[in-house]
C-alpha cells in the first residue's frame, strides 16, 4: 500500500460527520477535524471559515477536503471553496451531500429551496474547476428504518403505521455508519473523480411496503396501515409550521415521488455495488434486528 491521502473534515462532529471522521481513521487516513468555536468543547480550535488565511493553510496540508457541515452551513461552503481554489493543492473535494441527488431530485417547498443551495454549491466547485465526488447516500437508517418512517418515535411501531403516498416507491436505506465508510473509500477512487457516487446497497433498495413487512415477519404480527393520499399530503405540505413541512415535504419526496431510484445512473455517476463489492455493510433486516 502507497502512502495514504491526508484527510481535512469539515463538520465532522455532526451526526454524518463523525462517522466519516471514524472511518477515515480506520481507513489508515492522516486525519484532521476542522472544528469551530461554535462547537468548541475539548478539541483544539484550528480557526473560522471567516478567516480565509487560515483556511488556506490548512487545507494546503492535505489532499482531500470533506464538508459535512449541517444544513444551515451549505451555502458557507463556498469560503471552503474559495480556499481550495486559493491552496491549488487539493485532489478532491466532498461537499456536504449525503441524501437524495439534487441535480435529480424535483422536491416541492421547502425541500425545493434548500435542495437549490446543494445545487448552488456543485456549481461553484465546478466553475471554480475543484475536482470532486458528490456522495448521495440517500436515507439515513438511523432517521428512517430505526421507526418505519414513524418520524418523531424512538423505534418501529407494533401495532399502527401511517403510509404516505401507496407506499411501492423504491427507496435506498444506509446505515450512518456504512455511509461514513462509503465515503472514505470514494474520496480518492479514480473512478469517482468528477462523479456522483450512489450508494445503492442491493438489500437495501426497498419499498415503505417491503420494509413494513419485513418487520411484520420479525415480530410476528401485522401492523394496522392508515394511507395517506398524495394529495392529503400536499395540503398538509401547505399549512404545517417549519419544521414539520421540511419533514413532510421531504418523505413526498423520497417516499411518494421516488427521487432516490426512479432513474438510471448516467454517465455522470458510478454505483457503489459495483466499486466497492466487497465492502460488508448492513443490511435493512439486520438493522431492524436491534429492535426486536
Amino acid at each position: 500500500m502507497g502512502v495514504k491521502s491526508r484527510v481535512l473534515i469539515f463538520g465532522g462532529t455532526g451526526y454524518i460527520g463523525k462517522h466519516i471522521v471514524r472511518a477515515s481513521v480506520a481507513e489508515g487516513h492522516p486525519t484532521v477535524v476542522f472544528v469551530r468555536s461554535s462547537t468548541l468543547q475539548t478539541k483544539a480550535e484550528l480557526g473560522s471559515l471567516d478567516d480565509h488565511a487560515g483556511l488556506v493553510a490548512a487545507i494546503k496540508e492535505v489532499d482531500i477536503v470533506i464538508s459535512a457541515v449541517g444544513g444551515p452551513s451549505v451555502p458557507e461552503q463556498e469560503k471552503i471553496i474559495s480556499a481550495i481554489k486559493e491552496a491549488g493543492n487539493v485532489k478532491r473535494f466532498l461537499p456536504s451531500e449525503y441524501g437524495t441527488d439534487v441535480d435529480y431530485a424535483k422536491p416541492l417547498e421547502p425541500l425545493k429551496t434548500i435542495y437549490s443551495r446543494k445545487v448552488a454549491i456543485r456549481r461553484k466547485i465546478e466553475e471554480a474547476g475543484i475536482p470532486y465526488t458528490y456522495i448521495s447516500a440517500n436515507c439515513f437508517a438511523g432517521y428512517t428504518l430505526s421507526n418505519l418512517m414513524q418520524f418523531g418515535k424512538p423505534s418501529p411501531p407494533r401495532d399502527k403505521v401511517v403510509i404516505y403516498g401507496t407506499g411501492d416507491k423504491k427507496a435506498v436505506f444506509l446505515k450512518e455508519e456504512d455511509i461514513g465508510t462509503f465515503t472514505i473509500k470514494s474520496s480518492d477512487d479514480p473512478r469517482t473523480l468528477n462523479k456522483v457516487v450512489y450508494l445503492r446497497p442491493p438489500q437495501n433498495i426497498l419499498t415503505v411496503n417491503e420494509v413494513v413487512a419485513l418487520w411484520e415477519k420479525k415480530i410476528g404480527q401485522s401492523l394496522e396501515k392508515e394511507f395517506v393520499s398524495e394529495e392529503d399530503m400536499i395540503e398538509q405540505i401547505k399549512t404545517a409550521p417549519i419544521p414539520k413541512n421540511i419533514v413532510l415535504s421531504t418523505v413526498h419526496n423520497i417516499f411518494v415521488m421516488g427521487d432516490q431510484y426512479n432513474f438510471k445512473v448516467g454517465e455522470n455517476g458510478v454505483d457503489s455495488n459495483e466499486l466497492f463489492p466487497d465492502v460488508k455493510y448492513t443490511s435493512a433486516s439486520e438493522y431492524l434486528d436491534q429492535f426486536i
